[in-house]
């Protein structure tokens, strides 16, 4: 069992990447014009009011988590993944206004629900909307998680260049390891030259590959599918995969 002490400051420290973040994109999307929020966003099918609706009820989301961790109850992420679908849309096409103010309450209700945790209580497991068991001390990561990526698909300007080089060294090692061995994937050799960072991925049974070098931000972007990688250079010269978004 993860010490109390050791997860609650792990917690802490992510949290407070999360207000910054948040803080950020609250920055970014009150400088959106307002008929902004109609426009389409980087992910496909969705405009920048999917985006903010979407963050605004992830934050929601995990107040659930962290009230089931704090009472000891098995609380669901969201009602279901269609509940979770049909609130998107339901809040896509608000005014911009309505969208910053949702964010900003969201976010209240997560900070102040993580704060009501006790160090016990960030050891509890909770469960994901997709099935898999997780520490609570992890909620306020994968908020994080949320809050960078999608702040990239909103394209009000965020890209991936302004990530902190220790998220985007935390993104390349993590997404890397999920890739590693992914038979739909052509072998591909990593290399961060600012960071030193090496990875593989791809089939194992197609060999190393070809080599693909830039900045740690750079490759992270590719690697979670914010980027087309052209800005990467590659040995021999080769057209790369076009990833899915992964967050």
């Amino acid at each position: 069992m993860t010490d109390p002490q050791s997860a609650a400051s792990a917690a802490a420290s992510w949290l407070g990447q999360v207000e910054e973040s948040t803080r950020r994109l609250l920055e970014t999307a009150s400088g959106l014009k307002p008929e902004a929020v109609a426009e389409p966003s980087a992910l496909p099918g969705w405009t920048r009011g999917h985006v903010l609706a979407h963050l605004a009820r992830n934050a929601d989301s995990l107040v659930n988590l962290l009230d089931g961790a704090r009472t000891g109850t098995d609380i669901p992420q969201y009602a279901s993944n269609e509940a979770r679908d049909a609130d998107i849309e339901r809040d896509a096409p608000r005014a911009l206004e309505v969208h910053l103010a949702d964010l900003r309450d969201s976010h209240e209700r997560f900070a102040a629900a993580a704060a009501r945790l006790t160090d016990e209580g960030w050891t509890a497991s909770v469960k994901h909307r997709t099935g898999y068991v997780f520490p609570a001390s992890d909620i306020p990561h994968k908020r994080l998680l949320e809050l960078e990526y999608h702040h990239v698909d909103l394209d009000g300007g965020y890209a991936p260049a302004q990530w902190s080089e220790s998220f985007a060294v935390a993104q390349f090692r993590r997404l890397a390891t999920v890739l590693n061995g992914d038979d739909d994937l052509p072998a591909v050799r990593l290399v961060a030259d600012d960071t030193e960072d090496r990875a593989l991925i791809g089939a194992a049974s197609a060999g190393t590959g070809p080599t693909v070098e830039g900045p740690v931000r750079a490759l992270a972007a590719w690697l979670s599918g914010r980027s087309d990688g052209a800005d990467l250079r590659r040995t021999p010269d080769t057209e790369l995969p076009q990833l899915p978004p992964m967050g």
